[in-house]
């Protein structure tokens, strides 16, 4: 009898995906689905399709990021359906070229969001969609030197050395620092993307340089991990700090003035505008190879307003 439910339901979802592939579906696979920032992707996805009515849309992703086999079988399962278009935010550069290669060769139209899949891979999709990490980090610094002014000593809280993100991230902050001011940068310190570990860095670097006048926190954990060494220092206002990313933590020490402002990235422009691309290809219309979701530079003055609203998740 289990068997035979098991049997059913598994005939029920391939009824399900064949319909939603006859009605023009566009499939958003994402990096996971438990996480708010993918689920403001969510959210700027099903804006875009509302505002048609020629495809539906489904969204899924694994439980976690770490698990890359299932979202390369979610990858594999959209291109068996014969999807119209699939929006990809890919878990590793490497294991998902094969799936969107399939794809390609189905003449699927497919558009990378978020982390860019490896150079060889460049043919089989037609957009990305990410954040331009160099031009954010080079607008953290600017805050920054409108806060601290252009002398002192100024700390670096980075993640993992070498990552794509941080290599353009913290290198545009460090460039525009050297290149308007005479700050002094202590660092960069890497987290590897553990609050944890960040907020330890943190406590020893606020106890060695007690004449620090501003942090940057280069991502969402390691942003995390300052803002809660700050607080518990008792330097919480009393040294600028700009973090980066968007989650509730990070809000809150924007509104309580533990951060000064944090830079955070269009999670729901990557989802908006990668499903409107999607849409001009399936209309045979070009789209740009790269598209940037910009960022905003959220403070206590503007987080309450629409501007930002749209990327805080």
């Amino acid at each position: 009898m289990r068997k035979l439910v098991l049997a059913l339901t598994a005939s029920v979802f391939a009824l399900a995906g064949a319909a939603s592939a006859n009605a023009g579906e566009i499939a958003v696979i994402v990096k996971t689905v438990n996480s708010t920032f993918w689920q403001n992707v969510q959210k700027g996805a099903d804006a875009a399709i509302a505002k048609q009515k020629a495809h539906t849309m489904t969204f899924q992703g694994p439980a976690a990021e770490s698990a890359i086999a299932d979202q390369v079988n979610m990858v594999e399962n959209a291109v068996n359906r014969k999807v119209d278009a699939i929006l990809l935010a890919p878990s590793d550069p490497d294991a998902l070229v094969p799936a969107v290669k399939k794809a390609w060769e189905a003449r699927i139209p497919v558009v990378i969001i978020d982390s860019m899949l490896s150079k060889d891979a460049e043919k089989y999709y037609q957009s990305f969609l990410a954040t331009d990490n160099k031009a954010a980090g080079a607008l953290a610094a600017k805050a920054m030197i409108a806060k601290v002014g252009t002398e002192g000593k100024i700390a670096v809280m980075s993640y993992v050395a070498g990552a794509g993100s941080e290599i353009g991230r913290v290198g545009g902050f460090t460039d525009y620092i050297k290149a308007n001011s005479k700050l002094e940068i202590v660092g960069p310190f890497y987290s590897q993307s553990q609050m944890a570990t960040a907020l330890n860095q943190t406590t020893d670097v606020l106890a060695a340089n007690a004449d620090l006048k501003g942090i940057f926190g280069a991502n969402e954990p390691t942003a995390i991990g300052m803002g809660r060494a700050i607080k518990q220092a008792g330097k919480a206002g009393k040294i600028v700090a700009i973090g980066f990313d968007g989650n509730q933590d990070l809000q809150e020490f924007v509104k309580d003035g533990t951060l000064e402002a944090t830079v955070v990235q269009g999670s729901y422009q990557m989802g908006e505008k990668g499903v409107e691309a999607l849409l001009k290809l399936t209309a045979k219309e070009k789209v740009e190879k790269f598209i940037d979701t910009g960022v905003v530079v959220v403070t206590k003055d503007n987080i309450d307003k629409p501007e930002a609203k749209n990327v805080l998740y």
